[in-house]
Formats: C-alpha cells, structure tokens, sequence
C-alpha cells in the first residue's frame, strides 16, 4: 500500500473515532429502549454527573414540532452546584431542579408564567439551607419554586411531634435527586419525559422512595406529574404529601378567582375566617397584610377526578389542574396578599398543612406497608383564549351543581 493510501485510511479512521467521541460526550450513557431513547444525566449508580447536556428533535431526527432539552450546572452564588434542567417543547418552557428534589421552578407560555416573585432570587442549593433554624422555618431560605413537594415522611408546620422536632414542610424539597434520566417517546407525539429517584433515608429512619416524572407533549400547553412513593423498610411508615403549587402575577392580580369541584371550605384559623365568605377571590396586594389559609375538601367527576382553574380578572388568562382525588383528598389555599411576596399557593395534599400530631389526629397521616407504593398524577393546563377558559370553569360549575358549604368556624385541631 502507498503512503498517501494509508494517510488516507488512518484520516478517515481518526474522523470517525473523533465523530463517537463527540457524540459521546453530547448524550453519554444514552441508548434506545422499549420505553423511548433514553439519556441518563445524573447516577449515583454509575458515577454519572453531567455539568452541561443539550438534546434536541433534530439530533433524534424527529419530524413535526421542534422541541430542546438542556441541562446546565449553575453558577456562582447560593446556586453554585445546582442542576437545572429546561424543556422547550416548541410552544410552552418549564424547569426541573434534580438538586431540589425534582422540583419544577417555573412554567412559561406565551406570556403566562407559572411561578412567583420570592424574595429568593437565586436556585439554592440544599447545603446551604439548614431546615431547623429560624425555630425550624429555614425551609424558607431557598423557597421559590413553582411547584414544590412538601414531605414526605412529614410536612406542614414546625413543631414538636412524639418528643421529636419536626420542622417546617419536611426534607424531600431539599434532597438532591440520586438518578435522573430523560425519555423521548419513540412513537408520536413523542413525549418529553424528565425521570428522576429522590430517597429520602435514615438508618434507623424512614426508607422511602420517590419516583418522579415530569413530562409535556412537543407544542402542548399542559405538562404532568406522575410520582410513585414506595416504602423500602420492612416496618409501616407514615407519610405525608403536599403538592404545594405557587401562582402570581399575571395569573395573580385583583379580580382573580379560583373555580373548584368543592363541597366545603373551612377557614385555617381566625384571620382567614374573617374573609372566608370571599375565598374564592383575590385582593390586590398590600405591604405587610398577614396571609390567610383555608382548607378545601374537593369532590371529584364521574371518573374520580377533582378540577381547578384559576383565572386573572380579565379571564383571558389562567391556569388548570385536575388529578384524581382519592390521591390527594385535601386542597390548600395560600392566600398571600403581602405585595412583598404576592402569591396564592393552591395544593393539593394528602392532608393539610398542620403539624403532624395535629393531622394524625384527624386521620389525615396515611400509612404506607413494607414494599407498598402510592401513586400520584396531576396535570397542568395553561390557557390563553377566554372561550377556552369560559368552557372549562362551565365544565366545572356543571360538575359541582350541587353547591358547596363554608364553614363558619375554623378547623378543628
């Protein structure tokens, strides 16, 4: 063989090593299943911890509408360390936080967000908050998501519960995600799937599983959640969920109202039971007002199925969610009218947001058995068009016909 054959052949051989390399280093640990092409970004399993990642339909090839999948490693600050990963399914954006316990930071469509103005501008990362102080509020300190899970082994208020301290909305909120991966369906509409396992552990402790799923369709304006919890001990484990969904402006003004499947509502303590009557509308924000809280028990469809939208004064802009409510039997309404912290937290929950002893109870701390498992399923609609709004809280009105009870005293506890 001549020697310019075989620089030929050793340059075409390099080209398509250099070729592999790259698209290793672009989609590592990646491979084609029965459940769709999958792309595995963090695992603890197999020492994987991606800092930046991007996947897009062009790269798989897909036709019909684009969509992009990124995962960057944030900088600088209380975020440095945390992992964010942003969906573009072509018409609507969302963020998952793998370091926050799979939480979602924030939803965008058009000109709709779903999320809030905390005062907590930066992604915190979970080893920089330390939950029991500030008498066990510091879960606070890195509170700003859109949808954060309150739990699991407990959740709601700071307090003492058999001699221990509990503090305020438990730890899952705060547990960096051990695996994560991302699905793309196979077959149309091709799904996007961001698939994480958060554990939540102790020796001596709680042994519970979270498999997360957070997932939208290529051009859709709605995204689900699809969690299922296990219990990895061999002994009964207590357990306790909060959905806590947190929505201002512009979904968020004066004049918005919240429409429901509801068959009664109780104020959470005296100062939301002075406006109880008007729970269902908001005010405009006001510096230093206290929030107010009441407790909704939903009712559900013909197919087991509870129904929310809320929508701005105008009704040209609003949110909806439904979810099957022998999962999660209560709903909490967070109204925060502070103008320093605007925002109604609307969240469905196993329970409501007491301390735990006080939930036990009323029989609202459920158990799970050694190996058991409980799934929840919520979906989440985004609308831009008043007809479709109209339509939808007409659906929901049709559905509660039957009226619904406002109780004139506070709940017990």
């Amino acid at each position: 063989m001549s020697t310019s054959n075989q620089i030929t052949r050793w340059y075409i051989i390099y080209m398509i090593l250099f070729i592999v390399s790259c698209n290793q280093r672009k989609a590592p640990q990646s491979a084609q299943s029965e459940s769709g092409h999958k792309h595995t970004l963090i695992s603890t399993e197999n020492n994987v911890s991606l800092s930046d990642w991007s996947l897009s339909s062009e790269d798989l090839g897909l036709k019909g509408q684009s969509w992009s999948v990124n995962m960057v490693e944030l900088k600088g600050g209380k975020q440095d360390g945390v992992h964010l990963i942003e969906v573009d399914n072509g018409r609507m954006k969302l963020s998952v936080i793998p370091t926050r316990g799979m939480s979602i930071y924030s939803v965008e469509y058009k000109d709709i967000v779903l999320g809030w103005d905390s005062q907590v501008k930066e992604i915190v990362n979970p080893k920089l908050v330390n939950l029991e102080s500030n008498n066990g509020l510091g879960w606070l300190d890195g509170f700003n998501e859109w949808m954060v899970r309150c739990g699991i082994e407990f959740a709601g208020h700071p307090g003492l519960d058999q001699g221990r301290f509990l503090t305020l909305h438990g730890r899952i909120g705060n547990i960096p995600a051990s695996e994560v991966e991302v699905i793309i369906d196979e077959t149309p509409p091709y799904r996007i799937r961001v698939r994480g396992r958060v554990n939540e552990v102790s020796d001596d402790g709680p042994n519970l599983e979270l498999l997360t799923e957070v997932s939208t369709e290529p051009g859709s304006n709605s995204l689900r959640i699809d969690d299922v919890l296990t219990n990895r001990s061999n002994k009964d484990q207590e357990f306790m969920v909060i959905y806590h969904g947190n929505f201002g402006p512009p979904l968020l003004e004066q004049g918005s109202q919240l429409f429901g499947t509801i068959e009664k509502v109780v104020a959470f303590d005296e100062f939301s039971l002075e406006k109880v009557n008007n729970w269902d509308i908001y005010d405009a924000p006001t510096l230093g007002i206290a929030e107010r809280v009441n407790c909704l028990y939903p009712f559900a469809d013909d197919q087991g199925m509870a129904h929310f939208i809320l929508q701005n004064q105008s009704g040209d802009k609003a949110v909806s969610f439904t979810y099957p409510i022998d999962q999660l039997p209560f709903i909490t309404q967070w109204k925060n009218m502070d103008s320093d912290r605007y925002v109604t937290g609307l969240e469905p929950g196993t329970g409501f947001p007491h301390n735990r002893s006080i939930e036990r109870k009323y029989g609202r701390v459920p158990i799970l058995g050694p190996g058991d498992s409980r799934k929840f399923n919520l979906e989440y609609t985004i609308h831009a068009d008043p007809v479709e709004i109209k339509s939808k809280i007409e659906e929901i009105q049709r559905i509660g016909r039957r009226g619904f009870e406002i109780a004139t005293t506070v709940i017990d506890k």
